[in-house]
C-alpha cells in the first residue's frame, strides 16, 4: 500500500486544529437510535430475521456506539472545518439499530457459519460522516483531512479510492479505529457530484443487496448506478489519493476525547 505525503500547507492546517477542536467539542450531541421495546426477536424486510439473544447483541452495540460517537464527531468536525469541508447529513451520524440489524442479519444468512459477535467486530459504519469539498479543493481538502485524524490517534482500517473506475461507484470510503473506544467509523470523501450521484442511486442499491432481489434485477439495478456515476467528473488527483502517513507533528488531543 501507498502513502502520501502531507505538504507543509496541509501541516500548517493541522496545527491550527487544536484551537478549533476545543471549540467543536462544546455543544456535541448524539444522534438518537431506536430501541427494541420487546427485547426479542427481530423481523426486516426480505424475510430476515434475528433471534433474541442477537438482537439483544445488536442493541448493546448501538449503545457502545453512541457512548463513542461525541469524542469521534469532536475530530471529524474540526477535520471539516480546518479544511473548509461541508460537513454533510451530520444528523444521520450514527446508523439505525433497524439498518444495523438489518445488515447483521443479512451477513448471518449469506455466511451461515458466523456468530453475530464476529459480524458486529466487522462493522464500520455504525458510525459515519461524509465531508465535501468541491472539485478544485477536493483532493487538497482530503489530503489535509485524512492527514488530521490520522495525527489524532485514528487508526487507517479502510481506504476505498473508486475514483478511477471505469464503472460504477466513484468516490473515497475510508475506514478508522477510534484510540480510546476502539469503535470503527466510517468518512467518505465526496464532491457535490458524486455526493447527489450516491444519493440518487442510494434506493437502488439497498433494492440490489435484499437476499430477495433476484439476479436479473441485480444486474438492471447495477446498470442504472452506472449510467449515474458515469456522469461523475473525476477531480484532478482523485484518483491518485492515498491513506495518510504519520505525521511525526505532535498534536494535542481534542477537547472532548
Amino acid at each position: 500500500m501507498t502513502t502520501s505525503t502531507t505538504t507543509a500547507p496541509a501541516i500548517s492546517r493541522i496545527l491550527s486544529a487544536a484551537a478549533l477542536a476545543t471549540a467543536l467539542a462544546l455543544g456535541s450531541g448524539t444522534a438518537a437510535v431506536a430501541a427494541d421495546p420487546a427485547g426479542d426477536g427481530w423481523k426486516g424486510e426480505g424475510g430476515l430475521t434475528l433471534n433474541a439473544a442477537d438482537n439483544a447483541s445488536v442493541d448493546a452495540y448501538v449503545e457502545r456506539a453512541k457512548d463513542a460517537e461525541e469524542a469521534i464527531s469532536t475530530d471529524v468536525r474540526a477535520a471539516a472545518l480546518v479544511t473548509g469541508a461541508e460537513l454533510v447529513g451530520f444528523e444521520y451520524r450514527l446508523k439505525s439499530a433497524d439498518s444495523l440489524k438489518r445488515k447483521v442479519a443479512t451477513s448471518l444468512r449469506e455466511r451461515p457459519g458466523q456468530n453475530v459477535d464476529t459480524v458486529l467486530a466487522g462493522l464500520g459504519d455504525a458510525v459515519r460522516y461524509t465531508l465535501q469539498w468541491p472539485d478544485d479543493a477536493y483532493s487538497d481538502g482530503v489530503t489535509t483531512a485524512s492527514a488530521l485524524l490520522s495525527a489524532w490517534g485514528n487508526d487507517s482500517t479502510k481506504w476505498s479510492n473508486t475514483w478511477g473506475r471505469s464503472s460504477g461507484y466513484k468516490g473515497l470510503n475510508t475506514g478508522w479505529r477510534a484510540p480510546r473506544s476502539g469503535q470503527l467509523f466510517e468518512v467518505q470523501f465526496h464532491t457535490p457530484a458524486s455526493k447527489h450521484a450516491q444519493e440518487v442511486t442510494h434506493l437502488l442499491y439497498e433494492e440490489q443487496r435484499l437476499p430477495s432481489t433476484s439476479p436479473a434485477r441485480k444486474k438492471e439495478l447495477q446498470a442504472l448506478q452506472d449510467a449515474e456515476f458515469a456522469a461523475v467528473p473525476v477531480p484532478a488527483g482523485a484518483d491518485r489519493l492515498s491513506p495518510p502517513a504519520r505525521t511525526g507533528v505532535p498534536l494535542p488531543v481534542p477537547v472532548g476525547r
